[in-house]
């Protein structure tokens, strides 16, 4: 099997109950910020992150296996893939390390802003808590632009389809976090 060719996620990848990717270690990748955002494709933002000289965004990195990215590719639909650098850490047998982003060409400008799914946003929260805790959340919000808009509560019948049940104690602290965030439940 081979072990050069790995991703770095920033958002509902880096909670590994959404795939069983090889070998997931927590980085940070420099020089990058993510950011909501949306396109014509579809009716809802989503993560993006793109390079911008400073900053630095935490995430996973996890194994390709046999360098194999169509299942990967077809998971991030939307999104184009890129080599990266500037990681903290990277595996020393990693030859090729790649990011999903969205092409700011494609994004949606012109319409009002889409909702954030709160399903999908429950995914990452649940994801960079369970790899960084919660200072990590705190600041994956920090490092994240565009939660201005709104977040439409579909728990009760997930749009977003990695999504998971919240154990009533996680409900509860997410909801407490959102109260606090510019965003508002719709």
């Amino acid at each position: 099997m081979s072990e050069t060719s790995w991703f770095f996620g920033y958002g509902s990848l880096v909670n590994c109950h959404t795939h069983d990717y090889p070998d997931p270690k927590p980085t940070t990748l420099k020089g990058w910020r993510r950011r909501w955002v949306q396109t014509p494709v579809t009716k809802f933002c989503f993560l993006s992150a793109n390079p911008i000289g400073q900053g630095a965004i935490d995430g996973l990195i996890a194994r390709v296996p046999n360098d194999d990215w169509q299942a990967l590719d077809i998971r991030e639909t939307s999104y184009v893939r890129h080599p990266v650098g500037n990681l903290v850490d990277p595996p020393t047998m990693a030859e090729e390390i790649q990011a999903y982003s969205v092409p700011p060409k494609t994004y949606d400008i012109t319409s009002e802003p889409k909702p954030i799914l709160l399903s999908y946003l429950d995914v990452v929260l649940m994801g960079y808590d369970r790899v960084f805790g919660r200072e990590g959340v705190t600041k994956f919000i920090h490092t994240t632009d565009s939660w201005e808009r709104p977040i439409l509560n579909d728990r009760s019948a997930p749009i977003y389809p990695r999504h998971q049940t919240l154990t009533p104690t996680d409900q509860v602290w997410i909801d407490e976090l959102l109260k606090t965030m510019p965003s508002h439940l719709i």
